[in-house]
């Protein structure tokens, strides 16, 4: 089987999830929504780690990825947006993703450590770290090009 069916088992009931397809209500970067985007982030985190070689805890990784940016509310609204939306979000999706899914540790130092260096808390696995780097890629190519960096 190839990476991206293999991926696309793998996150084929989270996506089903009500909670997860708000998600697609709010952009996050150019014309790319937050789900998308957590989609990329995920497949990407998913692809490296395949690539590489790198034994991981695969599922944590991509629910972790699918919601490390679960903050359910549009960063671009100058009015409805939190102040330092970058410094704060990663806390708001780690409340919500903690509200709505049972969340185990690796997904829960994904989602609140996603934002590393800009938020000083070291990530503490292997997973969080793949996550972070998939996350620049990610989050790069859709605002230079202003579309999805993968879709399914």
């Amino acid at each position: 089987m190839d990476i991206k069916s293999e991926f696309i088992n793998f996150i084929r009931p989270m996506i089903k999830n009500e909670n997860i397809r708000q998600m697609d209500k709010y952009i996050q970067h150019g014309n790319t929504s937050c789900f998308e985007h957590c989609v990329a982030v995920a497949y990407i985190s998913f692809y490296i780690a395949k690539k590489m070689h790198i034994s991981c805890d695969y599922n944590s990784m991509i629910r972790g990825a699918l919601l490390h940016d679960y903050f359910l509310y549009d960063w671009h609204e100058k009015d409805t947006r939190p102040k330092l939306h970058g410094f704060r979000h990663a806390r708001t999706a780690l409340e919500n993703a903690s509200r709505d899914f049972d969340l185990t540790p690796i997904e829960i130092d994904i989602i609140e450590k996603h934002m590393f260096p800009l938020n000083l808390k070291l990530p503490k696995y292997r997973e969080s770290y793949i996550v972070n780097i998939a996350d620049k890629i990610s989050s790069s190519y859709e605002t230079i090009y202003k579309i999805p960096c993968f879709s399914i």
